[in-house]
């Protein structure tokens, strides 16, 4: 029986056990990839306080042997369900694996939805990017295409509009769908420009480099090559939540509807990160959830005695 089980071995994940251990609870993480979660696509994180420059992989790799040194505990398993008995917490797995806890964070954090393209995923890091306050920098002078057309997709146009040369807005409507100031601030800047109504092909490379990409109007079905530096996709997170419904009320996006508290209606059951219904979802945040939520569970366990 451990103390805290935590689902989910991003940074939100890692900061909970490592507070749990912190205040000499027993910890286990159960992560069904790698450990980390989307801070390993970006190949330099520079806005971690205290530190100049890392690499997302480098984070992770020094906040995992932290944790283990702490003495947590991790398993490389699917986490499918947890169900509520009372004073303990049982999980279970997609490989048969049920271990016993008598609090639950869960760390579940978000995938971002992709284009689906070939060579996609082999180019995240590496000329695909997802977060322009994380990579924007890396492409100052330099053109990008923003794919996507919604709030999310706008709001990152406007950050590269200001370090990039140029900004191309690819979207797969007829017409933006953010809100009218966000699309009034790009409609005034020089260096943006909007394709609407057109769907994304085929990456282009060369040496394993994005070098641009093949639009197709959805209409006239004629197509064109877009040169560009980097490709920032923005069209959508899709968290993964579902199996935990029964135990934490979730928003209309699917998100845990938790403030910042990162409680649920279930005594012993807590969220943190991305998985968050939150504002803003950056390195910071999410171990700042990871920690709240540890320190929640472990006043929790100290009342239940």
């Amino acid at each position: 029986m451990y103390d805290i089980i935590v689902v989910g071995g991003g940074p939100a994940g890692m900061t909970a056990a490592l507070y749990a251990r912190r205040n000499g609870k027993s910890a286990l993480v159960i992560e069904k990839g790698g450990f980390g979660g989307q801070i390993t696509h970006s190949p330099k994180v520079e806005n971690y306080p205290g530190t100049l420059q890392m690499s997302g992989n480098a984070f992770a790799d020094r906040m995992l042997e932290q944790i283990l040194a702490q003495g947590a505990e991790i398993e490389l398993e699917n986490v499918t369900g947890v169900e509520d008995l009372g004073d303990h917490k049982r999980v279970t797995t997609e490989e048969g694996g049920s271990y016993e806890g008598r609090a639950v964070v869960l760390a579940t954090g978000v995938k971002h939805r992709m284009l689906g393209l070939e060579g996609e995923q082999e180019l995240v890091g590496e000329g695909i990017s997802f977060c322009a306050v994380c990579d924007g920098d890396f492409y100052s002078g330099q053109t990008v295409c923003v794919a996507g057309g919604g709030n999310s997709a706008l709001q990152e146009a406007i950050l590269l509009a200001e370090k990039c040369r140029e900004v191309v807005i690819l979207q797969d409507l007829p017409a933006l769908t953010g809100e009218q100031r966000l699309q009034d601030v790009l409609n005034a800047r020089q260096n943006v420009r909007v394709i609407a109504n057109t769907q994304i092909n085929r990456l282009l490379t060369a040496a394993g480099a994005l070098q641009g990409v093949e639009i197709q109007d959805r209409t006239t079905c004629e197509r064109r090559e877009i040169t560009c530096d980097g490709l920032f996709v923005a069209i959508g997170l899709i968290p993964e939540n579902k199996p935990f419904e029964a135990l934490a009320d979730l928003n209309a996006w699917g998100y845990f509807d938790s403030d910042e508290r990162c409680v649920t209606r279930t005594p012993g059951i807590f969220v943190a990160g991305d998985c968050r219904s939150k504002g803003v979802r950056q390195l910071t945040t999410a171990v700042a959830d990871g920690a709240t939520a540890a320190l929640a569970a472990c006043r929790y366990l100290n009342e239940l005695g």
